[in-house]
């Protein structure tokens, strides 16, 4: 499928010139660098076009089954340079720019990230749909257009402020509107019965309308569609009530529908906010299936092939309303019976989970379920009577419908015939902690699928520095075949090679530093450690632990100016939810301990602090090849896995963390020596916590962690509200639900040991070669092709 005869840079100036003049109307003289970003991304959208069609009439020639992954993020970044290098043309694209008088660097800058995601959930989204391109595995990922996204973050007197992301205010290059395409989505009405069968009637309607992005895998063999939803009015425009003067009521369709689709995760703490999250999943999810029916009855299948030719990944618990859905559509529309349309369903759909937090798994009420979808809540209640009948002699029965709650983990795990988890610990923490019944009665049904990220774009593409020097050394094809790093392990021992790679490193941190002067105003020193947290802000990824063991670092220094101590960069990046209050002040201490530490003159640019604002996958791109230290300190037994850990150890980073999540994984791989281990183990944290004085005597038992408190409580970075912090110390002193306190010292320690490590500057190189080498088993090829054999069984059509 692939035109192995790859273009000329002459060839590929002369196609960016014709879209200057008619596609963007400009003459090059006059031509803005968004012009010529906008011209150079439809001349690489051309060439994606032919694999792309290609891939689509080969599946339906070949009647190929399907992957269709549904997701509320797919936080996919910038596109240009990431199908340019999978195109194979990022080097002939930056000599014909250049030919035409442009700055490369600035015309790729120039591209805004598409904020249609948040974190690790949305990433792992965007890496999974690279890789099913890359392995020729047929499939659609299936989300949401946001027209705002999550929010842009900014600090005001290092608070978060959280302001409507813009991506869309210019023309996005790399998606193909299809007005043809939609569907009409229902919600509220109520259930009449129409010769004997239940009818739904909805009070409320919108139409999905689809947006297509062609998504081109390594060396352009294969490109699947990543089909986005955006919420149109089923009614344009009420003329009659405008023309009575009432303005508002005549556009309120437009406002309904353009309600859906502009914000990822509204604020659902208000019975307004859960009704339009819930709408939004049904949204998703409705139209997503209704377009699985259409393409399946289009090539000549029955109902009851349906999971011969239908894979249906639901990305956690948020598309888990699909159950239901696809049973309406089968019993509703096909005349379907109810246990046959369950078993079709539960062949069809597989369910990932991606935590064990009890809040994250979501619960709507029935109230809530019953108005908003009625017809899916007597289906949801059907789906309970039936399990519940299929073990009659449990004596405790969980259920899907509790407690006036429908629980969607539940409902995802009974409606799909794999469930898995994404890191051993995880999966087997499922098993132990989260559903436990459930795995007894379906015993198999839950198997693991470690997460996994694509090489080209956190490797090839975002390191340009460090994946050069590896195809120098042994040359390249690591891009598909990840394990082929392990060749680099020899260079551990090599002096040269070690020097090579870390002046590789150390001309990432010039860049990063030289970004952060012009961005924030910051010097930092190159030759300190850079040490990294960047994720979403929440108390059990704990960079509460962070930033007081960070005071503990500084106070030490004034204490004693005279000794010596490693110089460190920290640097935080990540948003808070507008509506986690702890998580928001954790943000702002951050700032403010940087405000007091970075204008200290004793400390005499021995530590620095610095906080860019609105983290995402471009900073990320910026951050992960500079970091000596990678910072993965959760609370044991809280992250199902981690996607960033997997980034930076692959970049060349050090682990400083606990036995959470992948980080087991990672340092089974790259092996104990070359990982900075601290804290207690999930079994542990559970123990710890039968003790409701655990906070306060793990403070006692620290006296730089009574220092810390008690410079947080005094106001010491707060001085015009010296009670700015009261909450989280008082939080401190007699919650610490995630053990921040009880891993304090542990993780001091673990930080000196860091210290000693990177003064030994050929011993810290050993183990960051070590750590590239052997990161091979965490490419997401190898995920997806453990979803394809377990989950999907689906073969490539390479």
């Amino acid at each position: 499928m692939k035109d192995t005869q790859l273009p000329s840079a002459e060839t590929v100036r002369e196609e960016i010139l014709h879209h200057i003049t008619f596609s963007m109307g400009k003459d090059p003289d006059h031509a803005s660098v968004y012009d010529w970003r906008m011209a150079l991304s439809l001349a690489i959208r051309d060439r994606v076009v032919a694999p792309w069609f290609a891939a689509t009439r080969r599946t339906w020639e070949e009647g190929r089954k399907r992957v269709y992954y549904l997701s509320m993020e797919f936080l996919i970044g910038r596109m240009l340079e990431d199908a340019a290098i999978n195109l194979g043309l990022r080097a002939t694209c930056r000599e014909a720019m250049e030919a035409l008088g442009q700055d490369w660097e600035a015309v790729v800058e120039n591209e805004p990230d598409a904020a249609l995601g948040n974190g690790g959930l949305g990433r792992l989204a965007a890496c999974y749909m690279e890789s099913m391109a890359t392995l020729g595995c047929p499939g659609y990922g299936y989300g949401i257009r946001y027209e705002h996204g999550l929010f842009k973050q900014r600090f005001e007197g290092g608070r978060q402020v959280e302001t409507p992301e813009d991506w869309l205010k210019q023309r996005h290059p790399w998606e193909f509107e299809r007005p043809e395409a939609a569907y009409e989505i229902g919600f509220k009405g109520h259930v009449e019965t129409l010769d004997g069968k239940p009818h739904w009637v909805p009070g409320e309607t919108v139409l999905a309308e689809a947006y297509d992005m062609p998504i081109i895998g390594w060396e352009g063999k294969w490109a699947n569609t990543l089909r986005l939803w955006s919420a149109k009015p089923t009614e344009q425009f009420d003329l009659a009530r405008f023309n009575h003067g009432d303005y508002a009521a005549a556009a309120e369709p437009e406002a309904l529908a353009r309600t859906l689709s502009r914000v990822l995760y509204p604020d659902d703490t208000t019975y307004a906010g859960k009704e339009l999250r819930l709408k939004q999943e049904y949204f998703l999810t409705s139209a997503a299936l209704q377009d699985i029916m259409r393409r399946h009855l289009a090539a000549g299948h029955t109902i009851e092939e349906l999971p011969e030719f239908v894979a249906i990944q639901m990305n956690d618990t948020h598309p888990a309303i699909a159950g239901p859905e696809l049973i309406r559509i089968l019993t509703d529309l096909h005349d379907m019976e109810f246990d046959a349309a369950l078993e079709i369903t539960m062949q069809c759909l597989g369910y990932t989970n991606h935590t064990l937090l009890p809040e994250a798994l979501e619960r709507w009420a029935t109230y809530l379920m019953g108005t908003v979808l009625p017809r899916h809540m007597q289906i949801i209640e059907k789906i309970d009577s039936w399990h519940r009948r299929k073990f009659p002699k449990r004596a405790h029965y969980v259920g899907i419908v509790k407690h006036q709650e429908v629980r969607m983990g539940e409902l995802a795990f009974i409606t799909s015939h794999k469930v898995n988890g994404v890191s051993a610990l995880h999966t087997e923490l499922i098993k132990r902690n989260l559903f436990p019944e459930l795995d007894r009665l379906h015993p198999g049904r839950i198997i693991n699928q470690t997460n996994g990220i694509t090489p080209r774009r956190w490797l090839r593409m975002a390191n340009g520095e460090l994946s050069h020097l590896i195809i120098d050394t042994i040359g390249d094809g690591w891009e598909a075949d990840l394990d082929k790093l392990r060749a680099l392990e020899p260079y551990a021992e090599d002096a040269s090679f070690r020097d090579a790679f870390m002046a590789a490193k150390r001309r990432n941190k010039v860049h990063l530093a030289d970004w952060v002067r012009d961005t924030q105003g910051v010097t930092l020193d190159p030759d300190a450690i850079f040490d990294i947290q960047v994720k979403r802000i929440h108390e059990y990824k704990r960079q509460l632990l962070n930033i007081l063991q960070t005071i503990a670092e500084w106070h030490a220094i004034r204490e004693n100016p005279q000794a010596e101590f490693q110089p460190r960069v920290k640097i935080f990046g990540g948003k808070a939810a507008p509506g986690y209050h702890t998580a928001k002040q954790i943000i702002r201490l951050i700032n403010d301990v940087a405000e007091v530490v970075n204008n200290d003159p004793y400390v005499d640019g021995r530590l620095k602090i610095v906080y860019p604002p609105n983290y995402n996958v471009s900073m990320a791109e910026r951050l992960i090849p500079a970091a000596d230290l990678s910072e993965q300190i959760s609370t044991a037994g809280k992250e199902a896995s981690g996607t960033g850990n997997m980034k930076f150890a692959l970049n060349g980073a050090l682990t400083i963390g606990t036995l959470d999540g992948a980080n087991v994984e990672i340092r089974e791989q790259v092996g104990a020596e070359n990982f900075f281990l601290f804290g207690m183990t999930a079994d542990e944290v559970m123990e710890r916590r039968r003790d409701p004085e655990h906070a306060r005597h793990a403070i006692l038992a620290s006296q730089p962690l009574q220092d810390v408190l008690q410079m947080i409580a005094e106001g010491r970075f707060s001085p015009e509200e010296p009670e700015r912090y009261h909450d989280l110390v008082h939080n401190m002193w007699h919650s610490d639900y995630f053990l921040v306190a009880s891993d304090f010292d542990a993780y001091a320690a673990a930080q000196k040991e860091v210290d000693t490590a990177f003064a030994d500057r050929a011993g810290w190189a050993k183990m960051a070669v070590l750590n590239t080498a052997r990161m091979g088993f965490f490419s997401s090829d190898r995920a997806i092709k453990g979803y394809m054999d377990e989950i999907w069984t689906t073969q490539s059509a390479l």
